[in-house]
């Protein structure tokens, strides 16, 4: 996937997260989860975006890492609310599914970068 579509995947997803968020229960576990749920998935966008800035291979890596994480945890507090029926299943299933969707593709992503960066150095290694 083009890094320009998945800039904009990675923001959509976080502009859905913050209009669910902001609609949980106003309750002291709604208020919490609110926030967790706008932290974690507006990071997933931010960080997206400064892995695709970053300077070298490593720092990449380190980038797209964090936004594994914070695409897990999305999905965490998104399988939550449905957990505590915070919200109706139907509303929140398309968003957990697109943050595990989105924490395949970094995973894969990272992956990648592994596997090239480790590749260049065995190729280095030889000469």
């Amino acid at each position: 996937m083009a890094h320009e579509k998945l800039k904009e995947r990675t923001k959509n997803f976080a502009h859905r997260c913050v209009k669910l968020a902001i609609a949980l229960p106003k309750s002291v576990l709604g208020n919490h989860i609110e926030k967790q749920l706008i932290r974690c998935s507006t990071s997933v966008a931010a960080n997206y975006r400064a892995a695709l800035m970053a300077q070298t291979k490593p720092a990449f890596i380190s980038k797209i890492s964090i936004v594994i994480e914070e695409a897990d945890e999305s999905e965490f507090w998104l399988e939550f609310i449905m957990d505590e029926k915070l919200m109706k299943k139907e509303k929140v299933l398309p968003l957990y599914t697109e943050a595990h969707e989105l924490s395949s593709i970094f995973i894969t992503t990272r992956r990648t970068a592994q596997s090239r960066k480790s590749n260049k150095k065995k190729t280095v290694d030889k000469v």
